[in-house]
């Protein structure tokens, strides 16, 4: 009996040494054995794979813009992960939105039962005008490894009014209101003196900015662009047409000078809340956590989600959030996705994923752990 129990026990053993654990900010390795390309990305699961795709980065300061295109890679169980390849590539043609030396950011993708089309939306920003052009380009494919047809880009919302602000700022800016707005320097981050109930009226007939974006599929299949808009200060979001290929005009904004980038949203128990980060460029700053009843709002603050030191919650782990992954056989498991930008040499940007958990309120939050399996939502952890 006791070698029966002592090979039970070994074998129990083997088994929980040989369990897959994430090692956030560690080298993470493809099937080629080369750390995973895929940066400010996302995940869509389809068919029983996960499909990470993201941006492919290259060493230097060059690979802060797109010089090869969207990666891709799959998996069955969110450890390991074949490279598929290069699903959009950047275009060697200079008339190109796309061209060689573009800056291609957070792409997304998701998939349309209706039209059997894989769509995805990314943030584009034209070659050589840095990040002046603010705008979202959208691409298609019949499989979704691609290869991906780019069908152009623009600026959401052309011609329509978001549907959460008063009549009265329903109309176009008079003189002042222009000749003051064009008095203030924007930079992307904090802005002295920023116009909250001007920007979107000065944007609302040629489409509004959209830098740092995300998409969301809600339970009926309805999809959602959330993205940075006037000059970063307010966030959009909108609702897209019944193919995923166009905003429908439909829109809401939201936190009006708050700065806010990097938006994730998921939804859980009905509920809808929205991560996303301040702007200071690169540098990692104190994550922001929001909440609402109806994906239109209205939006609450909920503060800071991570739990540690200062050092830590300030810093956001030294990551910033890219995406926000359910994970399938797990109901009310979600994995935080981020990235700790190198800009210096952005190939070496490692990923930081970890286990979003709730508190007794279903208050959701960010721990760090050096390593973790997803056994860990097997067990109800509280703050």
């Amino acid at each position: 009996m006791r070698n029966i129990l002592s090979a039970i026990l070994l074998s129990l053993t083997a088994i929980h040494a040989e369990t897959p654990k994430f090692q956030p900010g560690q080298p993470w390795l493809d099937d080629k054995g080369v750390h995973i390309n895929a940066h400010g990305g996302g995940i869509l699961f389809h068919e029983g794979i996960y499909y990470w795709c993201g941006q492919f980065m290259v060493e230097g300061a060059a690979g802060n813009a797109a010089q090869v295109g969207v990666s891709m890679y799959s998996s069955k169980d969110l450890h390991h992960w074949k490279n598929e390849g290069i699903a959009l590539p950047v275009s060697d043609d200079p008339k190109s939105d796309i061209v060689k030396g573009c800056i291609l950011e957070r792409p997304k993708i998701i998939f349309n039962r209706k039209t059997g089309k894989f769509v995805m939306w990314f943030h584009l920003e034209l070659k050589s005008q840095g990040y002046g052009a603010a705008r979202s380009g959208v691409a298609v494919a019949d499989k979704v490894t691609g290869p991906y047809q780019y069908l152009g880009s623009f600026r959401p919302n052309a011609g329509a009014w978001p549907s959460n602000v008063p009549d009265n700022l329903k109309k176009p800016l008079s003189n002042e209101e222009s000749a003051a707005i064009s008095k203030i320097r924007f930079n992307g981050g904090l802005t002295p003196d920023y116009p909250k109930e001007s920007l979107f009226r000065l944007h609302q007939e040629g489409g509004q900015m959209a830098r740092d974006m995300n998409l969301f599929v809600d339970d009926d299949e309805k999809v959602y662009h959330i993205y940075s808009s006037e000059n970063n200060g307010t966030l959009h979001i909108s609702q897209l047409t019944d193919d995923y290929l166009k905003p429908s005009g439909n829109y809401i904004r939201i936190f009006p000078g708050g700065f806010n980038e990097a938006p994730a949203v998921f939804k859980h128990q009905g509920k809808y809340f929205l991560i996303t980060s301040g702007c200071t460029g690169w540098k990692p700053n104190r994550a922001h956590l929001a909440s609402a009843d109806s994906i239109f709002g209205p939006w609450s603050d909920l503060g800071d989600p991570c739990v540690g030191t200062d050092e830590q919650t300030k810093i956001t782990f030294g990551s910033q959030s890219t995406f926000v992954l359910p994970v399938q056989g797990k109901p009310g498991a979600f994995i935080f996705m981020g990235d700790r930008w190198k800009p210096s040499n952005p190939i070496d940007a490692p990923h930081i994923w970890l286990p979003l958990q709730f508190d007794k309120n279903g208050k959701p939050f960010l721990k760090w752990l050096d390593s973790w399996g997803l056994d860990l939502f097997d067990s109800v952890i509280e703050r």
